[in-house]
């Protein structure tokens, strides 16, 4: 990356536009746009299915509300959506209804469960009510996320089929979906002058604070392309295990910057990197 951004800063002349496919950038946006959706959708199921487990039996979401990214766990609320109902599976049964999609947590979960179950007796009032609710609310969590793991095939196989695929994900901290989310944003960057105007795109260029013709010097942007700026964000807090990115990072905490300006400095750095390698 920093040899390609070189030789577009000194020797623009040397490098070579690669053309897009626009069929294929169509098609990524208009899935990537659902996937968006369907990310969307996943937290509100799972919020509100913690939020019902909660009412119900508060040990019972400590142990299982950091879990419903599994599907082991979708499965065995979706048949059994209450205390009663997970007693009267047994050890045995909720093993037998989390194995075919969560095997190395049916080993350990089903006796936790049920020693959580223990340290509740009191029957909340609507506890029936409420077991209506986890189930429907589990088996709508369950086929979305089915269907967003399905939709994450088809999103890989038609990134790969785009020429500025390679070049982005070359980059340390930068997977798929950030490459997703850069290329149907962002494009080839031909519609930037500069790297400074994607990032001030982006939202992370400082800004001048003004009173007047008093200047107050500079601050953060509020402004921009928010669903870019989180995602070069995220891509700079994953590429701290890159050597070169932590050094920058380090010297920018060493310089008194907390923790989020300093990697909003690296996602600056690096957004003049990431512009360099698409044009």
């Amino acid at each position: 990356a920093a040899q390609i951004r070189g030789a577009a800063r000194t020797m623009p002349h040397t490098l070579r536009r690669v053309g897009t496919d626009d069929e294929t950038l169509a098609e990524l946006t208009v899935l990537a746009g659902y996937d968006d959706d369907l990310a969307a959708q996943s937290t509100r199921l799972t919020n509100r299915l913690r939020d019902a487990l909660l009412h119900v039996h508060p040990a019972l979401e400590r142990l299982l509300g950091p879990r419903m990214d599994r599907g082991g766990v979708l499965d065995l609320l979706a048949a059994a959506p209450t205390p009663q109902a997970l007693r009267d599976l047994g050890e045995a049964g909720i093993a037998a209804t989390m194995r075919a999609r969560s095997p190395r947590l049916a080993k350990t979960l089903p006796a936790q469960i049920l020693a959580a179950l223990d340290t509740q007796t009191v029957v909340v009032p609507g506890t029936v009510a409420f077991g209506r609710v986890i189930a429907g609310v589990a088996a709508q969590l369950r086929e979305v996320r089915l269907e967003r793991d399905t939709l994450a095939t088809e999103l890989e196989e038609l990134l790969e089929a785009h020429p500025l695929a390679g070049v982005l994900t070359s980059m340390p901290g930068l997977g798929f979906r950030t490459a997703l989310k850069i290329l149907t944003i962002v494009g080839d960057g031909a519609a930037f002058p500069t790297a400074g105007h994607l990032a001030a795109y982006a939202g992370l260029a400082p800004v001048t604070r003004r009173s007047g013709t008093s200047i107050k010097g500079e601050t953060r942007s509020q402004r921009g392309n928010h669903a870019l700026k989180s995602a070069l964000f995220l891509s700079a807090f994953a590429s701290l295990a890159d050597p070169t990115s932590r050094a920058y990072y380090d010297r920018k905490r060493a310089a008194g910057k907390r923790h989020n300006a300093a990697l909003i400095c690296l996602a600056r750095r690096r957004t003049d990197v990431i512009y360099a390698m698409l044009r």
